[in-house]
């Protein structure tokens, strides 16, 4: 766009009213040096004679009136200028221009079709103490003129530099075959920022320039240098600090992406991102993966990257505007490494109460530690809520915190990130090195096919207008219309004054049986609070053995997270701390697991009598076992026979010894007689048995299987 302006210095006789011609291009601006006096005690009329039609009527007492595109100043002689800006071919006509007891003019416009000659660079950025550039390109017809410079001021437009009005630190050069002049400044200072007109001096007789570009030059200040390292697809949050000027508008850019095309001359910056910019902020303003926020309390602007990418490498500038073309700003060079360890990725569950977990940043860095909010924006943790932090070294290159937070509720759940942090002088960047997804779980809930279950779901007061929802297994905004639990047996009763929510279930089948996330339905994921539904199918499996015997039980899983199988008279007894469950710890006991066929079987060994009881074994869906031990009597025969064939024949012995001492006859009988009594043992298996026993007595054989004794007896 090619913005004209026309100068004209009017030689009018006092009192008498004056016609002017001014030609001006579309899209352009006019300026008109009325030649008259400002009179501030007057008011000032604009009056479109063409249209009958009242422009601006001003009864302010000020160097600068803005009344739309049209603009009434006093340049330093005094006189009124006339500032029209933004023109159309509508625009054309003749105004009257008065100042109210003390002269008026007639000022006829005529707007032509933008004229394409003129495309130079309409924003320039420099440093403070280095050399800015200004160019102009203009048509042909303009090959001989004199070429001009004016700058914008507050309440005036002024000329800066001219053949006849050089100033130290200005020069202009004129390439007329390219038709381009061009404005340097040396040694530049935080006052040259502002907006310059390239002109040409197309009339001396009527002082009459044509700008031919329009130029804001910015000035800028580099404080200092910072060196940040991040981890691709981790997080990284910095923190430019302004306290000097905590309520001036704050930025960050990527030189890269456009510091030096900065736009819009109402203070809208290109922020990285393409984020639209405001003069202060008292929220996050989110774009994609990168979010502000503008600390106007303490001077800070705070900048999150959610997961870095290779993109994201490079030249940053974060910096301050102190005045509409001044600002400061620190460099950083963000610089991105793709090691394997970071970041770190774990889940965390945990029950309403304390939560200790640990985390992992390279040595010699300070440890940040921040927790995600509803707009996945990870902020600072307070002090008095971390009740325990400690870190110790494991390796050269890296430290191992362990943390822990007390009180935790529903709340607490959600996604903390520990962050390696480095400060600098203007600059503090933390590189989030650790993820842990921080999961609370309620106590499970277990019922009996065909009864009812209440999965009760306390949830954060912020969140009472929220939808509620109840799924089972994976719960996910994306998966929520399959996972999500649909059944007329359902139903959701949410109370707000307490904030909790619960999902009752009728009717419960074995299928019911699973995981229940309690979902909060929002901008983002809300689902960290989960419980299990524990259902005990109606067919029982009842065993009978004996002890010494071995035993296995196959129990029905579904490749679940956890299984069960533990002793106790209720299932509920089995859970401990809502999650773990109990188990018989044996040399005994074995388990092995046969994902492909759904079951897991439990093996026992060497059956006592104190294993009998009641058990439960499954996972979602619980079977009752109920195993019974008896003792082998069988054993208690054998031994009781054997002690009794013991005592007879040592009784015997005894006497057959004394009465033969009577009669010194001390030799044993060797020749059996009618008299002889023998016993045979028999141990045969029974099906039902390992170790049954049969016991028989006889004068009919001369052996037994496995004892036999013999004595006689005679009378006097």
């Amino acid at each position: 766009m090619k913005i004209l302006l026309i100068f004209f210095t009017f030689y009018l006789i006092s009192g008498a009213v004056s016609d002017v011609d001014v030609t001006g291009h579309s899209q352009g601006s006019v300026l008109v040096d009325s030649g008259k006096p400002w009179f501030s005690d007057s008011f000032k009329y604009i009056f479109k004679t063409s249209e009958l039609r009242v422009i601006m009527i001003d009864k302010k007492h000020e160097r600068w009136i803005d009344e739309g595109r049209i603009t009434l100043f006093k340049n330093n002689e005094d006189k009124l200028m006339i500032y029209i800006r933004d023109l159309n071919l509508n625009d054309a006509g003749k105004y009257d221009i008065t100042v109210r007891d003390k002269w008026s003019i007639n000022l006829n416009l005529y707007v032509l079709k933008e004229e394409m000659c003129c495309k130079m660079p309409k924003r320039v950025m420099v440093n403070v103490g280095e050399t800015a550039s200004i160019s102009g390109e203009y048509s042909h017809s303009y090959n001989n003129d004199l070429k001009i410079v004016f700058k914008k001021g507050r309440e005036n437009i002024d000329a800066v530099y001219s053949r006849w009005n050089k100033k130290e630190r200005f020069s202009i050069s004129d390439d007329r075959h390219k038709n381009v002049f061009s404005v340097k400044i040396t040694a530049v200072t935080p006052d040259d920022g502002g907006v310059y007109f390239c002109g040409v001096w197309i009339n001396r007789h009527s002082y009459s320039y044509s700008v031919i570009n329009t130029v804001d030059l910015y000035i800028t200040a580099k404080v200092g240098v910072s060196r940040a390292i991040g981890y691709s697809g981790s997080g990284l949050m910095m923190k430019c600090e302004h306290p000097q000027y905590k309520t001036r508008p704050k930025y960050i850019c990527k030189e890269s992406d456009g510091c030096s095309e900065k736009k819009d001359l109402q203070m809208s910056f290109e922020i990285v991102k393409q984020l639209t910019w405001k003069n202060t902020w008292d929220e996050w303003k989110t774009n994609g993966e990168v979010s502000l926020y503008d600390d106007t309390r303490a001077g800070v602007l705070m900048v999150f990257f959610r997961e870095l990418k290779a993109t994201d490498e490079g030249t940053y500038r974060c910096g301050v505007k102190v005045s509409y073309f001044n600002e400061i700003f620190t460099e950083l060079q963000l610089r991105l490494r793709h090691d394997e360890k970071y970041p770190v990725a774990v889940t965390k569950t945990a029950y309403p109460g304390e939560v200790i977990f640990s985390c992992q940043i390279p040595e010699q860095q300070r440890l940040y530690l921040c927790k995600e909010d509803d707009d996945q924006i990870c902020q600072n943790i307070s002090s008095s809520k971390v009740t325990h932090m400690s870190g110790s070294s494991e390796r050269n290159e890296e430290r191992v915190f362990t943390v822990s937070i007390s009180n935790v509720s529903v709340r607490d759940a959600g996604v903390y990130w520990c962050g390696a942090e480095t400060r600098d002088t203007y600059l503090t960047f933390i590189s989030l090195t650790t993820k842990i997804q921080l999961n609370l779980i309620m106590p499970p809930v277990v019922r009996r096919e065909g009864e009812s279950a209440e999965i009760i779901c306390p949830y954060d007061s912020i969140y009472k207008s929220k939808p509620k929802s109840l799924c089972k297994g994976k719960c996910s905004t994306r998966d929520r219309n399959e996972n999500e639990t649909k059944t007329d047996r359902l139903t959701l009763k949410d109370d707000v004054s307490t904030s909790v929510f619960t999902g009752t279930i009728t009717g419960l089948t074995a299928e019911d049986a699973g995981k229940y996330w309690c979902a909060v339905t929002s901008e983002t994921e809300l689902n960290y609070l989960y419980t299990h539904l524990m259902v005990i199918v109606n067919e029982e499996l009842n065993l009978t053995k004996y002890e010494g015997d071995d035993v296995s039980i196959q129990c029905k899983h579904h490749d679940e997270e956890q299984k069960i199988f533990c002793k106790a008279h209720q299932a509920s007894v089995c859970v401990k701390d809502g999650v773990s469950l109990e188990t018989v710890r044996d040399d005994r006991f074995s388990f092995s697991d046969e994902a492909s066929a759904g079951v897991f079987t439990v093996n026992i060994t060497d059956l006592r009598e104190e294993d009998s009881g009641i058990y439960w074994c499954g996972a979602h869906v619980i079977t009752e076992v109920t195993l019974t031990v008896k003792k082998d009597f069988s054993l208690i025969i054998i031994i009781s026979v054997c002690v009794i064939l013991l005592l007879i024949s040592g009784f015997s012995l005894t006497v057959w010894r004394l009465r033969h001492e009577r009669r010194g006859d001390t030799h044993l009988p060797t020749i059996p007689s009618d008299g002889l009594l023998y016993a045979a043992v028999s141990f045969q298996k029974r099906p039902e048995s390992l170790s049954d026993i049969t016991v028989r007595f006889s004068k009919n054989e001369i052996h037994s299987d496995y004892a036999a004794v013999s004595y006689h007896m005679t009378t006097n």
